[in-house]
């Protein structure tokens, strides 16, 4: 299943800056992992925030949960999932 996943991210200011590092490092490796994988299709940043716009290629809704859950950066995040499927007048014969 393909979900459209909007993650705004807000760490707190006042939290320690090692800490803020350390979280962003773990963050970005798991993304890795999860994109080599095939789980992460694509993300792109959203101009001007610290945000993404991503599309996850997922088993279920319950998989796609326990992703969202497993981010290091999870406890700062504001997430909306928007489940997507193939438009019938898609040029393209896959979910490209």
């Amino acid at each position: 299943m393909l979900f459209q996943v909007e993650m705004i991210v807000n760490i707190p200011l006042d939290l320690d800056k090692a800490e803020a590092d350390r979280l962003k490092a773990a963050e970005k490796a798991r993304f890795q992992e999860l994109q080599r994988s095939g789980v992460w299709r694509h993300i792109w940043r959203v101009v001007g925030q610290y945000a993404n716009l991503s599309i996850f290629d997922v088993e279920n809704n319950a998989a796609l949960h326990d992703i969202l859950m497993s981010l290091p950066l999870y406890p700062f995040m504001d997430i909306k999932v928007v489940a997507l499927c193939r438009h019938p007048s898609s040029a393209h014969e896959d979910d490209r």
